[in-house]
């Protein structure tokens, strides 16, 4: 395994007969991840500590949590996975993931994954008015035992437990998703930060005990500050400087719209920010309303609360590369569970040291580039560079930065910076990976026989 996961950053794709060329090496990972004697559980532990170890080196760390669906291979439906969605047309399996970022927001590594297959969509019968009251009552009448959340609970469990193990300080981070009681209570009794994005309007316990609606207190307040924040572009949202005002204040959320659980008081800091003047005509301006265990008392920390959560963006970035773009997961043709899972989470390590890699380059790039390559990756790297330079170009034997060393390793992989004018980005830095790795064990090998 730990020769497969070698092989793996030195040629990372989805499918096993393009990582492995060789015959031998080819049908022995076939052999072994399909025979399911591969523990998952150990592997994500080992991933896991790697990465809170890393966390554990900064006064604490950001953990973004988000689910993912892994869309796969299965036309004569024989294998068995889960539908995608809430109908049976496409097929795979479900994923929660919690990624590790320094205080920065460079990516250190995966902390854990929830894997499960979906059952098969029930059979409802009648018109679709009927239908839709049909899936509301089975929705009402399932227990959050029943419900897709545990899964959630399983992966900030998990999360927590590493902290807990190497002295790491966690800040969760989560979207939409994680606005329900049985996160919320269990991110509080994880002992670590967190910060969810709200999903209701919900009621909140007033000093005099009346109840109100958390957005109608807020608005009685009026907007504490304004600052600018680089929104990155995504589906229906071009990148810009968004302008944000800020309200938030401490209140107290009674939780009482979730069905088989007791009414709970939860305390936070409710912090709302919306932009203002600078979104763009046709789409819908940044509105942000988050909970956070973090006390806000100024500006200074509302503004760490959301620079926290923009963060959130990274394991976006990071499915992105692991599913369809560096690692490209879901070309795989395995056709078990098991074997999914523990190719997917080796591919998902490989990823997550993409990323590394970019956001490195990008936010600290001033740092020697032995803080993420070996000393045998630097030298080949040098070598490499030497052999592709310009005519005007110097290539010294010093350690480059880690800029300076992901430009060239991106160089090796083709990038140009004419089509996009953009810093690196995964895939050229994924393709660049794959010369350096093969060069990187030659001369240790080399080194090794002298």
């Amino acid at each position: 395994m730990v020769r497969m996961a070698a092989r793996t950053a030195e040629r990372p794709a989805g499918k096993l007969s393009e990582v492995f060329e060789n015959d031998r090496e080819r049908q022995g990972a076939y052999d072994l991840l399909e025979s399911g004697r591969v523990a998952l559980d150990a592997l994500l532990s080992a991933m896991g500590e790697a990465a809170a170890r890393r966390a554990a080196a900064h006064s604490f760390a950001f953990v973004a949590v988000d689910g993912a669906s892994i869309t796969l291979t299965d036309r004569q439906r024989k294998k068995d996975f889960g539908r995608i969605g809430n109908r049976d047309a496409q097929r795979g399996m479900r994923v929660v993931n919690a990624l590790g970022l320094s205080p920065q927001g460079v990516p250190l590594g995966v902390l854990t994954q929830v894997w499960w297959a979906r059952p098969p969509a029930p059979t409802r019968k009648g018109s679709k008015r009927q239908r839709r009251a049909q899936k509301a009552r089975a929705r009402r009448q399932r227990t959050p035992d029943d419900r897709e959340t545990r899964y959630w609970v399983q992966a900030i469990e998990q999360a927590a437990a590493t902290a807990k193990e190497t002295g790491a300080k966690f800040w969760f981070q989560l979207d939409r998703e994680g606005d329900c009681q049985v996160i919320l209570s269990k991110l509080v009794d994880s002992d670590q930060q967190f910060t969810v994005r709200s999903s209701w309007n919900r009621i909140i316990e007033d000093i005099d005990e009346q109840n109100h609606h958390l957005l109608d207190w807020l608005r009685q307040r009026a907007p504490r500050g304004a600052y600018e924040v680089d929104v990155p572009a995504g589906p229906g949202r071009s990148a810009r400087r968004a302008r944000i005002a800020i309200r938030w204040g401490r209140v107290v959320l009674k939780m009482q719209n979730e069905t088989h659980l007791p009414k709970e008081l939860l305390e936070v800091d409710a912090v709302w920010a919306q932009e203002q003047g600078t979104c763009p005509k046709g789409e819908k301006p940044l509105d942000w309303l988050l909970l956070s265990s973090t006390q806000v008392r100024c500006l200074d920390d509302a503004r760490e609360v959301l620079f926290g959560y923009t963060l959130r963006w990274r394991i976006e970035s990071f499915h992105k590369t692991w599913k369809t773009g560096a690692c490209n997961v879901e070309a795989t043709q395995l056709r078990s569970q098991k074997a999914v899972t523990v190719w997917a989470t080796l591919l998902a390590a490989v990823a997550a040291r993409i990323e590394r890699l970019k956001y490195l380059a990008r936010s600290e790039p001033d740092k020697p580039a032995s803080v993420e390559l070996d000393s045998y990756e630097i030298r080949a790297l040098i070598l490499l560079k030497r052999e592709q330079k310009k005519k005007t170009e110097v290539v010294p034997d010093s350690v480059p930065t880690i800029a300076q060393a992901t430009r060239w390793i991106a160089d090796l992989g083709g990038y140009t910076g004419r089509s996009s004018g953009g810093p690196p980005g995964a895939i050229t830095i994924r393709r660049g990976l794959e010369y350096l790795r093969p060069a990187a064990e030659l001369l240790r090998q080399l080194d090794a026989e002298k």
